[in-house]
Order: structure tokens, then sequence, then C-alpha cells
């Protein structure tokens, strides 16, 4: 752990942290972060251990006290969802898709007036965003990171990996502040808090009732039965990676279930000359996984799946033409405000502009995913490339 300075520059932020994991210290807590201004936000799951991924630590720190809350331990937060949710407190993440998701998804959070230090970064022209990377670049600082892969719900945990979790947080308070001031002079605030305010909505991707194949890489090359096959292979993998508490790619890779899909092994001894599967894959789960394969087999030809397709609409001849000017005119605008092009304005959004051809400022607002940012900013000369194009 290391002594650093903080938002106020005389002020030395002490390498000491609360462990909270009863309800009375999360008492104290909370009636300590609802007189902030901002706090950091940070979060440690086991993803990599659990077939239902849960949230195991959030830490947090202010301008002077650090804290590592244990939810595993603490079963009622509500207290704690009151302070995210409270718009006067500014909530500051890095990287803040994916605990926002879970936040939610496993405590019903919702996140008011957040701040994503990445996405500060990246709409000020930095290209290497990662954390670890950043710190160094502001602090010269070099983040350990490795617990990073660690099973965070193993009780008790370490004090190293609890000293490492507080860490992690450490800094992005004084971070945020510089970045702030490095927006405020390119004049770029007001688009990163609009960025945040789409990105505190985001929540968990649930598919209970489509099929798996539909969130699966290369299942739309496939043809109907072998889709039959990959979605028996995939519920197998799913109903056993649930039994064995374990994440699916534990039980088997997802290049594993497409190349059975695609070869369909009639009994053990092909699946055996496949060579997909180990020697110990073969032996617990061999038998199931040729039950599965000739279940999707069986199936009537009229009922087997398909995956879904939207017919490519008729293209005027003019979109080329519009998307090739729009997208000289995008990197070289980008470059002079030194972003990724992908920042200022990426490609699905540039598609609809050149598809819908707006003609005047209001006809912006009929793209839904152009943000009021861009419209502002952008919209004139947008509508200046397009309308040039005839």
């Amino acid at each position: 752990m290391r002594n650093f300075h903080w938002i106020q520059v005389d002020s030395e932020m002490t390498t000491e942290f609360d462990i909270i994991e009863t309800p009375a210290r999360l008492e104290k807590l909370v009636d300590h972060l609802r007189r902030q201004q901002a706090i950091a936000v940070d979060l440690e799951a086991d993803s990599m251990y659990h077939f239902q991924e849960k949230v195991c630590l959030i830490q947090t720190a202010t301008a002077h006290r650090k804290a590592v809350i244990d939810p595993l331990h603490i079963h009622d937060l509500s207290a704690l969802g009151s302070v995210f949710a409270d718009p006067n407190i500014k909530k500051i993440f890095h990287g803040a898709d994916y605990d926002v998701r879970s936040l939610y998804r496993d405590f019903k959070f919702e996140v008011k007036d957040l701040f994503d230090t990445q996405v500060a970064c990246k709409f000020l022209g930095v290209k290497a965003t990662g954390l670890e990377s950043v710190l160094m670049d502001h602090f010269g600082i070099q983040l350990d990171k490795k617990y990073q892969r660690k099973d965070w719900s193993i009780r008790p945990l370490p004090a190293a990996m609890l000293a490492y979790a507080a860490d992690d947080v450490s800094y992005l308070l004084p971070l945020a502040q510089r970045l702030e001031e490095s927006l405020r002079i390119k004049g770029r605030r007001r688009w990163v808090r609009e960025e945040c305010d789409l990105l505190s909505l985001v929540r968990p991707v649930r598919n209970d009732h489509e099929p798996l194949f539909m969130h699966f890489k290369g299942a739309g090359r496939l043809r109907p039965r072998n889709l039959a096959a990959l979605e028996a292979l995939l519920r197998y993998r799913r109903n056993l990676a649930e039994v064995k508490d374990r994440p699916l790619f534990k039980i088997f890779s997802n290049k594993s279930l497409l190349q059975l899909a695609i070869e369909k092994p009639a009994d053990l001894k092909q699946l055996a000359e496949s060579e997909v599967l180990s020697h110990k894959q073969l032996k617990m789960y061999g038998d199931e996984l040729v039950e599965a394969i000739q279940h999707a087999l069986k199936i009537p030809a009229a009922k087997l799946p398909s995956y879904p397709r939207q017919k490519a609409p008729r293209m005027n001849p003019d979109v080329p033409l519009r998307m090739k000017a729009l997208k000289k005119w995008r990197d070289k605008k980008a470059k002079t405000l030194e972003l990724d092009p992908g920042v200022l304005l990426n490609k699905s959004v540039m598609t609809v502009l050149v598809s819908e051809k707006p003609t005047e400022p209001k006809s912006l607002d009929v793209i839904a995913d152009l943000k009021e940012w861009q419209k502002r900013e952008l919209g004139p000369e947008i509508l200046k490339v397009l309308n040039h194009v005839k």
C-alpha cells in the first residue's frame, strides 16, 4: 500500500481501510458517505468460479476514508442503495458498465450522477484506457494485479486480497479531478456527462426465453440441423454448469461445442475420433453428449430451428457514396479533435444516418442512437456532408 494525495493538496489519505461486515458498521459508513460530494467505487465478483456470478465486495473511497464492504456477510444493503441513488453525490467508477449491471442484478441499485474515468479518458483521446495504464500515466503508480483473477467468494478472504481490493479504488478521486479539469479545458464535460448518464441506465441482459444459440458466436453460419445440435449441447452445458456451480467455460469451451455441432458424432467412437474433448471429459460426459446430439438429429425437419435473419432493405445507390463521404469527414474531424473516430461517431449510427439522410436539424431527432452532444456539436457538419451527396 502507498501514501498518496487526494483532492485537497494538503490532505493525505491513510493507507488504512475499514472492513464492513455487519449492519451496524454499514450504517456508520453510509452516514459518512451521505455527507460526501463524491465517492469512488469498485467491485469484485466471482464470475470465473461460479455458475451464477455475484458481487463479492464493494469498495468505496472518499477523501479521508476507504472501506471494503462484504455483501456476503450483510444481507440487507438497502441503505447503501440510497447513496448510489442520490443525484447529489458523484459516483466515480473506472469502466462502469459491468459494475452498473452487477449492482442492479444483485441489489437493484440504481446509480445516479455517475462519472466513468475510462469514458473520460476516451473523450480525451487516451489510447490505453485500462486503469493500470491510466494510473501509470498520471501518477506513476504500478498496480499489482496478481489477485485480479482470484475467487472473491472465498471466506475468510486473506488480508492481502482485502488490501488489493482497497488499493484498486484508492486513486479514482484524484484521477477524476484531473480528468474533469482536462475535459473542461477541451469543452467536453457535457459530452462525457451525457455518456455517463446513459451508461448509468444499462441493465443485465436476460435471455431465459430465447434459444441459447442466439447469444453464441458462429451460430448464424450453421444449418438448421447443426443449429439444433448446438442448442441441445448448450442446454446440456448450462444444466451441468448449474448443478456443478461452475462457469460455462469451465465445463466445455464454446469452440468445442461448435465443433461438435458441426460434426454431430453419432456414438462414443466418433466422439473420441473427433478429438474435441479431453480424455477426462469424454469419460465423464461422453454418453450424455452423444444422447443430446442424437435427440437433435431426431427432430422433424419442419420443427428444426433457424437463425433469424433480417432481410436487407433495398439500398439506395447513393447510400455507399454518402457513407464514404461521412466516413471521410468523421475521420478528419476525429483527427482534428485527437479522438478515436469510433468515439466521435460509431459505425452503427453512421449507417442509420446515411440511410435516413436527415436534411435539417429537427430531422436528426429521429436518429435514436445519436447523442445530444453529437447533434449539438456535429449536427450542422453532418447535415452538410449528407446533403452535399446527391
